[in-house]
């Protein structure tokens, strides 16, 4: 299984960033699949989730800002993030897990692609 982050890059406070998630070697549509994200000396915090069966879950301090979604047909999930705050400077990952538990040896991590918001 393989999972390749994009879109990342420097976004001034205010602007809008749309992150991309290919997943390869696994069956995409039965797979759980979800955004995390890392700042500097902090733990890695869940962002967004979405459910194989279409479903999504948000984070609050992301709610009305950041959308998950998914494209079956292209094996890729979405993170689009509107109204970035310098707190949201962060690695961001994305993971799959077809039991919806991405911590377990079951989940699947890509690398991570690098978000920096100025102020």
């Amino acid at each position: 299984v393989q999972l390749q982050a994009s879109g990342g890059g420097l976004v001034q406070a205010g602007g809008s960033l749309r992150l991309s998630c290919a997943a390869s070697g696994l069956t995409f549509s039965t797979y759980n699949m979800g955004w995390f994200r890392q700042a500097p000396g902090n733990v890695r915090e869940f962002v967004a989730r979405s459910w194989s069966s279409g479903s999504t879950d948000h984070a609050d301090f992301v709610k009305g800002r950041f959308t998950i979604s998914r494209d079956n047909a292209k094996n890729t999930v979405y993170l689009q993030m509107n109204n970035l705050k310098p707190d949201d400077t962060a690695t961001y990952y994305c993971a799959a897990a077809v039991d919806g538990n991405f911590w377990s040896t079951r989940g699947y991590w890509g690398r991570g692609t690098l978000v920096t918001v100025s102020s």
